[in-house]
Formats: C-alpha cells, structure tokens, sequence
C-alpha cells in the first residue's frame, strides 16, 4: 500500500526554544515550514529549568513578538570573584546604556510564550523521526509516533534537538564536573545582582529569578550525588560554605544534576541537513552562553534562508551560513572553554593570575567593556 507523502519545503526536528524561534523567523518568508517534536504539546510546562537570556537576545526575541516581559528577572550588575584568591570585578548594564546585562526567565515561560506565537498548524508533535534518506533534490523523512507513520518529504532538514553524538565529525571534551541546578531562598531579595563565584571545584551562578537565586553549582561527579541526597538544611550548608558570607540562604527548591561536557560538531551543514543550537554545539554553562549563541544560529539560518530564492536546501546557501557562524561559535567556545579550564583549580601561581585577570578587568574599562559586550551580544559584539 503506498503511503501518502507530505511535501514541506523546511522541516525543523525539535520544537524547544530554538527549534520554535527559527520556526518563528521564517514566518514571513515564502517556504513552508514543518516543526517536528517527540513530545507532547505541554511537556516542557513541567520544566524546571531557568535560562539566563543575554540582552541581545531580549532584542531578538523582542522583533519577533516573543518575549515575556512579565516573566523576565533583570540582571542589572554581576560580580565576578574566585574563592580562596583576591581579585574581583562588576559588570554593569549602566555602563552600557542598556536596561540589563541579561534576564533570568524559566524554560516553561519563554516556550510558552514562543508556543503562543507559532502556527498550530506548524506543529507535529508526538512524532518521531525513525529514518531519514537524502537525495539530490529533497529529504525523505520516516515518522513515527501516537500519530502512526506518516512520510515527509523535505528540501532541508534543521536538527534543533539533542546534543552531537558519537560521530567522527564530533569534538568531545568531558570535563569531569556536574551541575547542580536549584531555586535557593536568600534572607534578602537579589536586587537584579548576579554572582559568579568561581572555586576550585568549579564556577557558582547565582541568576536573580523573582525573589529567589537560580544557582548552578559545579562539582566534581561524586559531589554532585551527594549534594543531591542531602537534606535541604545541609544542602544549604554545603552553599553556604563554598559561596562565602557575601549571601545568605533560607530555603532550597528540588534540585537536579547533570554531567558537563563541551560537545562540537565541527561540520554544521551536510546534503540538505544543517544543525544549530545544542545539536551543533554544547557548552559549559559558565557565563551561560549555550542558549544565547543556539539562539543566533537560528537568527543567522533564518537571515541566510532569506537570501535563497529557489531551494532553501542548496549547498550554496548551507556553506554560507556555516562560514558565517564560525566567528560566533569558536569564540564563545573558546570563551567559556578557557574559563572553566582556567579557573577550576586550586594552584597558587594560577590563582594569583586569575586575581590579577580580575584586577584588570575591573580597573581597566576598554579590557571590561571587551569581554561584557561579547557576553551581551556574541563574538561579534552585536550590535
């Protein structure tokens, strides 16, 4: 019995953040796009996790009818110091003539926010992708799923979900640490202050979210399953011992953990196929760049996409956008990679640099503005 066929002209695999706002990008141009997603419509409602969300891309998300003002923490000053050494520096979005350095929003608020903008009708969800097969003009994709199979035929195919796998196109570098996520209770509101604390067992972020702290705590693998089995007054013990007096805490939400790796592909566009986002690059969270450099892939396809007159899948128009990302990928990876490998130890000569490195970032401003402006708007230093 032959099956029947869908013709799309662009089929993105994944419906997270990025997945919905390159779908989101693409909604003024001529292509037919189809998202495709393995979960259910409301799965991420349930998401516990917070992103930090750079200004730049409140900008992108701002033209596109998507940002959630209402669910959004500012980031008004982060103070940047090391545990164990001298040296500190803040970071202010006075200095910048924005609003805020970045925003604090939870997962669950910007996908439903970036949900409600998108066609329905755009969407599969439930659906697996079982197989895939390229030819010259178009790919053929197999789903699967609650909705029984189905064909999709496809002139490009966006992978938006997932991390790079085991393939000989992939970088991989474990870096032996886990993170620790959770929503802490100061004694006194945040004040739109971020704190990057950094130890010998590796960085601590605490994200302004409402009234309370998102923290990421970086910890060797085995520390990390015991601060999970911990009591919430000794797990808030053990924060209060590695984060130092400047803060205090009351409370701790559910924690969760997961191991840390940078994860590179070193190819983002094959036949017809082209990876962004955590598909094409996982990073440290330090400094929280992942989602903000994911969502200028997407920006940068959509743009590219829009320069195609005829086939959104062309190897011209694949090349281009891969050349154009590079600048922004190697430098943010570079950026956090270096931090995380610089900072992550306890030997002398190294921390007395990495004090120095703080001295400097805080005495000289056109060194501060540098490294500030590439967190706020990529390695670009947008706009």
């Amino acid at each position: 019995m032959n099956e029947a066929i869908e013709i799309a002209d662009i089929a993105v695999i994944g419906a997270g953040p990025v997945g919905m706002t390159l779908a989101l990008a693409l909604a003024g141009s001529p292509w037919r796009v189809r998202l495709i997603d393995s979960r259910s419509p409301t799965a991420w409602a349930s998401d516990p996790r917070a992103l930090a969300l750079s200004h730049g891309t409140r900008q992108v998300l701002t033209g596109l009818d998507a940002w959630n003002d209402a669910a959004a923490t500012p980031i008004t000053t982060i103070h940047v110091s090391q545990r164990g050494g001298f040296g500190r520096t803040l970071i202010e979005a006075s200095d910048y003539d924005i609003p805020a350095l970045g925003y604090v929003m939870r997962y669950r608020e910007l996908a439903s926010r970036l949900a409600s903008r998108l066609d329905a009708q755009s969407l599969l969800h439930d659906t697996l992708v079982v197989g895939l097969a390229v030819d010259a003009q178009t790919v053929t994709l197999r789903l699967g799923g609650a909705n029984g199979e189905r064909m999709l035929c496809a002139r490009l195919v966006v992978h938006a979900e997932g991390t790079p796998g085991a393939a000989s196109d992939v970088r991989v570098f474990e870096y032996r640490q886990h993170a620790v996520v959770a929503e802490v209770r100061p004694n006194a509101p945040p004040g739109g202050r971020a704190w990057e604390r950094f130890t010998p067992d590796g960085p601590l972020a605490l994200l302004p979210l409402g009234n309370d702290y998102s923290i990421v705590f970086t910890v060797p693998p085995g520390r990390a399953e015991h601060l999970q089995t911990l009591s919430d007054e000794d797990f808030i013990a053990a924060l209060r011992e590695q984060f130092g007096r400047r803060v205090d805490f009351l409370a701790s939400g559910r924690r969760a953990a997961f191991p840390l790796a940078l994860r590179v592909r070193r190819r983002l566009a094959g036949a017809r196929q082209v990876w962004i986002g955590n598909a094409a690059q996982s990073l440290h969270p330090v400094s929280g760049q992942g989602f903000n450099l994911g969502l200028r892939d997407a920006c940068e396809l959509a743009a590219a996409l829009g320069d195609s007159r005829d086939d959104p899948g062309s190897a011209q128009i694949l090349d281009r956008y891969a050349r154009r990302r590079w600048l922004d990928r190697s430098g943010s990876m570079a950026f956090t990679d270096g931090i995380v490998r610089a900072f992550s130890n306890d030997i002398a000569p190294l921390r007395a640099a990495r004090g120095l490195g703080l001295l400097a970032l805080d005495t000289l401003p056109a060194l501060r503005h540098f490294v500030a402006k590439r967190m706020i708007w990529g390695a670009r230093a947008w706009p």
